[in-house]
């Protein structure tokens, strides 16, 4: 008498595990995107105080000098996923195809087409 598996057996789990992969990876892949989504809000809210802040700092000393350097004003500087572009225009990657351009507009941070849906998911 042969101990072991009959191949029914064996085929019912594939199965099983092809369904339960089919299931759990696009869910995985969502989780990703919306920490890329995250990260870029928060990122944005950071610059968005850090101008703030420096704004009002100047105008206590009396300097109302508006040109402004993103990374300096940050403490551990911008994430990877940004790519200053010159000329104050800053551009965060949403993934290898996307990505959404903001400007330094005195000291203001605004998207550069503020009416894209990107960008308007990254300002809400």
């Amino acid at each position: 008498m042969r101990r072991g598996f009959s191949m029914i057996e064996l085929i019912f789990v594939i199965v099983i595990i092809g369904i339960l992969a089919g299931v759990a990876i696009p869910k995985l892949a969502a989780t990703r995107d919306d920490a890329v989504i995250t990260q870029g809000k928060s990122d944005v809210a950071a610059i968005r105080a850090a101008l703030s802040t420096e704004k009002q700092k100047r105008i206590l000393r009396g300097d109302f000098n508006s040109t402004y350097d993103v990374d300096s004003l940050l403490d551990y500087g911008l994430s990877d996923r940004w790519t200053e572009l010159g000329g104050g225009v800053y551009e965060f990657k949403l993934s290898s195809s996307k990505s959404v351009r903001f400007k330094l507009d005195g000291a203001k941070f605004v998207c550069e087409n503020p009416n894209d849906a990107d960008c308007k998911l990254l300002t809400k």
